[in-house]
């Protein structure tokens, strides 16, 4: 994992990369468990769409860490280092976070969990370029690339839905989503994920959850994200998913593409 800083310096260019016409595969492969260590996955998918989310889902259910790179940038934006103001002005900007910036958090991270004897991961928000990709390709093994799937209009108003607690960090989100179907495509319900009571009145609005910020965020993402879904699709290693709704809806469908529907039970038979 240490090697994520010295290998940034040897990485290809984007445009080495062979794209093979080879479609989205539909389910994850059978998880083989193994002594050695556990699943190394990547969750793909536009700002809001729910990618912590599912990930934390996942991790707590697959006993691995989720490692948001999100949360990497917002710690540091917290702690008054030298590259908070830095960081600062391109987040409210609604612009992405150079690869050399982020690259060198999650190494840090990276290391830390190795030194703590941890084993596999779920990566949420990283790698978001081509060039990130294969820094990631070149220092281990990625077994899986879930691209998480919504509706723009619908990104939108998640995204301005959003509300932290300012006294436990909580996230939650006060949108309520009934956007009907249209020219054959299904409609989408969302209920909104509200707060316990002794946090309702300690909401804060994340400074970067604006119109015109997400609008701008959407626009980078869509504009990078296909070059890197075709990285991992060449691999045979990118699993499409639409969303169906919410959580509700969504976890269990998630679960049977994974092949996980059963995991559940057999970890509380063991438990």
């Amino acid at each position: 994992m240490m090697a994520i800083t010295r290998f940034i310096n040897r990485t290809t260019s984007s445009s080495s990369v062979s794209y093979l016409a080879r479609r989205s595969i539909t389910h994850a492969p059978k998880r083989v468990d193994s002594k050695d260590r556990n699943v190394q996955w990547v969750f793909l998918g536009c700002p809001g769409v729910g990618k912590g989310t599912y990930a934390t889902r996942l991790c707590n259910l697959l006993g691995v860490p989720h490692i948001a790179t999100g949360d990497l940038v917002r710690h540091q934006l917290s702690s008054n280092g030298p590259l908070s103001s830095q960081l600062s002005e391109i987040v409210n900007q609604g612009k992405l976070v150079s690869d050399e910036i982020i690259i060198s958090l999650l190494s840090a991270r990276l290391a830390a969990g190795e030194a703590k004897g941890e084993s596999g991961f779920i990566l949420d928000g990283f790698p978001r370029t081509i060039k990130q990709a294969e820094i990631l390709e070149g220092v281990t093994d990625i077994d899986l690339v879930v691209n998480l799937k919504l509706k723009e209009e619908v990104l939108l108003e998640k995204c301005l839905g959003r509300r932290i607690c300012s006294q436990c960090g909580g996230n939650f989100n006060v949108a309520s989503i009934n956007m009907k179907g249209e020219n054959g495509r299904p409609g989408t319900v969302m209920a909104p994920l509200l707060p316990p009571a002794h946090c309702m009145s300690k909401l804060i609005i994340r400074s970067d959850d604006t119109e015109a910020v997400v609008k701008e965020r959407l626009r980078i993402y869509n504009e990078m994200s296909q070059p890197v879904e075709e990285f991992y699709r060449s691999r045979g290693k990118l699993l499409e998913f639409d969303l169906p709704g919410g959580i509700p809806e969504t976890w269990p469908k998630l679960l049977l593409a994974l092949n996980l529907d059963d995991y559940e039970e057999k970890q509380s038979a063991a438990a």
